[in-house]
C-alpha cells in the first residue's frame, strides 16, 4: 500500500498565502506524477495542479500565476504554494500521487482530502 499524508491546510485571509505538503510512504518502486485536486461544496472536483517525474507541470486555468507545484524526489514528496487566495479557493484539497510498487506494479494513490478556507 501507498499511504500519502497532506499538511499544510487552514484558515487564511484572502489574499494570503498557503503551502500544503502530501508526502507519500510505503511500497514505492518509483513515482511519475504528483499532484493536487479540489472540490468545492457543490461541486465538481477540478485539476489544481500537476507535475511529472522531470518537473514538468500543468495547471488549472483559475490558479495560473498564483499557485505554484513542486516536489522532492527524495523525500517522495509534493507541494503546492498557494499564493492570493481568494474565498473561490476554499475547497478540500486533495493530493494525487501515480507510480509503481514494482517494476509491473502501477498504484494511483488518494490523499483524503485537507480544508483551505479563505476569508473574505
Amino acid at each position: 500500500q501507498v499511504q500519502l499524508v497532506e499538511s499544510g491546510g487552514g484558515l487564511v485571509q484572502a489574499g494570503g498565502s498557503l503551502r500544503l505538503s502530501c508526502a507519500a510512504s510505503g511500497r514505492i518502486f518509483v513515482i511519475n506524477g504528483m499532484g493536487w485536486y479540489r472540490q468545492a461544496p457543490g461541486k465538481q472536483r477540478e485539476l489544481v495542479a500537476t507535475i511529472t517525474s522531470g518537473g514538468s507541470t500543468n495547471y488549472g486555468d483559475s490558479v495560473k500565476g498564483r499557485f505554484t507545484i513542486s516536489r522532492d524526489n527524495a523525500k517522495n514528496t509534493a507541494y503546492l504554494q498557494m499564493n492570493s487566495l481568494t474565498p473561490e479557493d476554499t475547497a478540500l484539497y486533495y493530493c494525487n500521487v501515480n507510480g509503481r510498487k514494482h517494476q509491473f506494479v502501477e498504484f494511483d494513490s488518494w490523499g483524503q482530502g485537507i480544508q483551505v478556507t479563505v476569508s473574505s
